[in-house]
């Protein structure tokens, strides 16, 4: 996440998020169109088939990184659902507005696409181990030439997300589950610019304490 294009995993393979930051910012650290990545180029949108491919229930990745602390100067264009918002006791509603949330950065108050992390964190959509994992990450590079194309724009991304099932996905428990989504970000200009979108799948995780508790997101992987 780091919103934008990103880089699509081999099946069978994962990529954890501290990470959306690293999968859409693939993109935006590169010159050039926003299909482009720093492993492989964005594809289209996956079917809603089901696959039976996904890394369920593998855990993410440990990653240690020294905190970066959130640039955002303000509320992304069109603002950001918040978990008040929805009932978070559906499982459904948690993942989506977790989703929406992470890939919602606009240029004009983020300093780069890992702020939209840091503000699922920050409103509490996460677990507080994901939570702390996001803030500790470091992106390995800044955002580069299509970030300042963005921002030469003014641009905000338009989030839109599809449901996808998975043949492979385990089946609920009262305090465990796995959902499949395939989310596309389209960057918008202020100025009416609009850029290439990007799509990738996403695997979330959600857990809760007991079964009368709210949701909340462990891990998002993408492929």
């Amino acid at each position: 996440m780091t919103p934008s294009a990103t880089r699509m995993s081999r099946p069978g393979t994962r990529k954890s998020t501290a990470m959306v930051a690293a999968v859409l910012a693939s993109v935006l650290t590169t010159a050039g169109c926003g299909s482009g990545g720093e492993q492989e180029a964005a594809g289209a949108p996956s079917a809603s088939a089901a696959t039976g491919t996904s890394p369920y229930p593998t855990p993410p990745d440990p990653r240690e990184a020294a905190p970066r602390p959130a640039g955002s100067k303000g509320t992304p264009q069109g603002g950001v659902p918040q978990p008040e918002d929805i009932d978070q006791k559906r499982v459904d509603a948690v993942a989506q507005g977790t989703l929406r949330v992470m890939w919602t950065f606009d240029s004009n108050v983020d300093s780069g696409p890992h702020d939209a992390e840091i503000r699922a964190a920050d409103a509490s959509w996460l677990t507080k181990a994901y939570a702390a994992r996001l803030r500790a990450y470091r992106p390995r590079s800044v955002p580069g030439a299509q970030w300042r194309e963005w921002a030469s724009h003014r641009a905000h991304t338009v989030v839109t997300l599809r449901k996808a099932e998975d043949a492979a996905r385990p089946a609920d428990t009262d305090t465990e589950a796995w959902r499949q989504w395939t989310v596309t970000a389209t960057p918008s200009g202020r100025d009416g610019w609009e850029g290439e979108p990007s799509t990738v799948v996403t695997y979330v995780h959600l857990t809760r304490t007991a079964a009368d508790e709210t949701w909340r997101v462990a891990d998002v992987t993408v492929q």
